[in-house]
């Protein structure tokens, strides 16, 4: 029962053959085009066919960013690939001949969570993958939730600030521009640009000419001040932003994924704290648990290779 999992991001294409435990039988990786449409189309069907050699196959799952429609067979809009109502299901399974399903990245990094992951034994979780971005996904009643026009759980633009930074969606004061790894990196130059305890970071940029992510990651690590008040901050957003989720949602637990959430629990901590603070009716309203993502950057080929099997089963 393997099935074979696409992930497309702006930079890089991964895929794996995936057995039905999730474990990763093969791998594949191919940089990313994001310009050449068809390019991406060939390098996806040249890896699935590379990856089938030899293989009893059932179906392959490709996940990408943006909007999928809810047959999860149309790309309404990608964000890193010119795909505009994209009918991408349809081109893959005329070429390749196996049942194909569409998901967002997001979702089929949650699912490989929920399913093999840090939301194992757990019926309703909620993921955050706290990238450049805020990507998400919501499982409710151990199942993906994907909304009317399957375009649901872009968290990252839940809004937590009225009339805050633009974000790139065009709306003002989403979570994004709060809580995300950019977001991180303009609050940690702030406090570099302020001095006080901001010198470490000063010192990093000083450095190497500029402040990086990766230099704010190893300032948190080796318990820079300055960084860890600029991860705190972040925190308190996503932690506030969790007990909104709460009040709609009641998931069991939230995990945390992408590049951010290798702060584990000093990035925990300060989230716990502002959802705590925030939660409606707190000492009546059971409360959540808080974990980090398990399954790093193999989440997305796991789960669009999961989903794609329970699709072909579920026929």
């Amino acid at each position: 029962m393997h099935a074979i999992g696409i992930d497309i991001g702006g930079t890089k294409i991964a895929a794996a053959l995936v057995d039905e435990l999730g474990t990763i039988i093969r791998s594949d990786r191919r940089p990313t085009t994001a310009s050449d449409p068809r390019g991406i189309e060939d390098a996806v069907v040249e890896m699935i066919t590379d990856l089938s050699e030899g293989e009893e196959v059932v179906a392959a799952g490709i996940a990408a960013a943006g909007f999928i429609d809810a047959a999860q067979s149309t790309v309404y809009y990608g964000p890193n690939v010119n795909w505009r109502h994209e009918p991408l299901r349809a081109t893959l399974e005329a070429r390749l001949e196996m049942p194909i399903l569409i998901e967002n990245d997001a979702n089929a990094a949650g699912w490989a969570e929920f399913t093999f992951g840090a939301g194992r034994g757990y019926s309703d979780m909620v993921t955050l993958t706290i990238g450049t971005g805020v990507g998400g996904a919501i499982v409710a009643n151990s199942r993906l939730f994907r909304g009317g026009f399957g375009c649901a759980a872009e968290l990252g633009h839940l809004r937590v600030v009225p009339g805050g930074r633009l974000c790139g969606c065009g709306a003002h004061g989403c979570i994004e521009q709060y809580g995300s790894g950019r977001a991180l990196l303009r609050i940690a130059t702030e406090m570099a640009d302020a001095g006080g305890i901001g010198l470490g970071l000063a010192a990093a940029r000083e450095r190497k000419g500029k402040l990086t992510g990766k230099e704010v990651g190893r300032l948190i690590q080796e318990g820079d001040n300055g960084a860890l008040a600029a991860l705190r901050q972040l925190g308190g957003s996503l932690g506030q932003a969790c007990s909104s989720l709460a009040a709609v949602l009641d998931p069991q637990i939230f995990v945390f994924g992408g590049g951010v959430a290798a702060a584990g629990e000093l990035l925990l901590e300060p989230i716990r704290a502002a959802y705590l603070e925030n939660l409606p009716a707190r000492g009546f309203h059971p409360e959540a648990e808080f974990a980090i993502a398990q399954l790093v950057n193999d989440a997305g080929v796991v789960g669009a290779a999961d989903l794609a099997r329970k699709h072909v089963l579920a026929q």
